[in-house]
């Protein structure tokens, strides 16, 4: 029977703990495409404000910057002062400034609202991981980490859905949503509880232990790339459907429906083979690599959803696998710190991954011919990963 790292029979509370902290983690996911369905409309209500076309896309965009940028001052805090409370503040303060913009006329306001948003999601992403890997270990901590990415993949296309569905109401009437976290809060100061074997940890002598910078800095730098792997067909999906002439909404939610659903089945395939993730890493890569050079081939829905579903099944995998070797260089007393820097090099590859892309279209014409390029650029990744293999790997825990 599952135990706590304290050695407490944590059976009972098991699916309660991880139901939280998978609600919790996808509280940023929230952040990332609520609104997304909405934008035009915004654009139209703040029409006469300079510059309004530039900055009603930054509000969708600038909570990742900002959970990016501020993650790993988040994970210092966390180890601390302690996950649990931060988690739980942080949840409070998401609701509030997350529907600040239901009150506010001005779009600079808003779009300084949305930044806050950022800062609560980068403490309560860095929280929540640092929690998988307090009250779980082994296979079991592996198991949940992929569980996050399933509910990431999911939620990002049921908030999308759900955005539009409120956004028919008006475009302020998605803001709402964020309110849900005042349902969570109170639960998660019920639920939480600080693990015996961190409880008290900031004061120790050994609170403050270095980070294993070389090997953190390796994984964070290909995370980093990864994490502009596993966002170009969420990002990308609908453009390069209307670059073939689909422009139906019911096409287009089909086919992101199939790309989820493929990392979803990604992720769970990782759960069966987590022993052996760090040795397939070179094969993750290159199924992601080919379904991006399918895609840029494709001169019709079928071969590029086909592509899309390929990618989105290595990227399933991918996602859980730098996650675990990440977090499993890492113990109690700098878990925060380590995962806030891994969130930094996701949300930073998150952000930058459609800009990426746009200068790359740019220089080769074309956006199949840019994510033809990242295949490339993917394939020479994976060949450099499977020519280090003799080298010392990170095994998880």
């Amino acid at each position: 029977m599952p135990t706590s790292p304290s050695g407490e029979n944590v059976e009972p509370t098991r699916r309660l703990l991880a139901a939280l902290l998978m609600a919790g983690s996808c509280l940023p996911i929230l952040g990332a495409v609520l609104i997304a369905p909405v934008l035009p409309r915004m654009q139209d209500h703040f029409a006469a404000t300079p510059g309004a076309s530039t900055l009603v896309p930054v509000a969708l965009t600038i909570p990742a910057l900002s959970l990016a940028l501020l993650a790993p001052f988040a994970g210092l805090l966390a180890d601390r002062l302690g996950r649990r409370r931060l988690l739980v503040g942080a949840a409070v303060a998401y609701a509030f400034v997350g529907t600040a913009p239901l009150w506010l006329d001005s779009l600079g306001a808003i779009i300084a609202s949305r930044a806050l948003v950022g800062v609560a999601e980068a403490v309560i992403m860095t929280c929540c991981t640092a929690l998988i890997g307090d009250y779980w270990s082994g296979r079991t901590r592996e198991r949940y980490l992929a569980l996050q990415t399933m509910c990431s993949a999911l939620s990002a296309t049921a908030f999308f859905v759900l955005g539009g569905a409120m956004g028919s109401a008006g475009w302020r009437t998605p803001f709402w949503a964020y309110a849900v976290s005042l349902l969570l809060a109170p639960v998660m100061a019920a639920v939480l509880r600080t693990p015996a074997h961190v409880a008290g940890t900031a004061t120790e002598p050994d609170a403050g232990r270095a980070l294993p910078w070389r090997k953190l800095s390796a994984s964070c730098a290909l995370t980093f790339f990864g994490a502009i792997v596993f966002y170009t067909v969420p990002v990308e999906m609908a453009y390069l459907l209307d670059d073939l002439g689909v422009t139906a909404t019911a096409a287009v939610g089909a086919a992101t429906a199939a790309a989820s659903l493929a990392t979803v089945v990604g992720a769970i395939v990782f759960t069966r083979v987590a022993g052996r993730a760090e040795q397939l890493l070179p094969a993750v890569l290159a199924l992601c690599a080919t379904g991006f050079g399918v895609m840029s081939f494709a001169t019709g829905t079928p071969v590029l959803v086909i592509g899309a579903v390929l990618n989105c099944l290595g990227a399933g995998m991918l996602l859980p696998t730098l996650l675990t070797r990440t977090v499993a260089l890492l113990d109690h007393t700098n878990r925060g710190r380590g995962t806030g820097l891994w969130n930094m090099a996701f949300f930073l590859g998150e952000f930058v991954c459609p800009l990426i892309l746009l200068a790359t279209a740019a220089a080769v014409g074309s956006l199949a011919g840019a994510v033809g390029m990242l295949g490339a650029a993917t394939a020479v990744v994976g060949c450099g990963r499977l020519l280090g293999r003799r080298r010392p790997a990170v095994v998880a825990a």
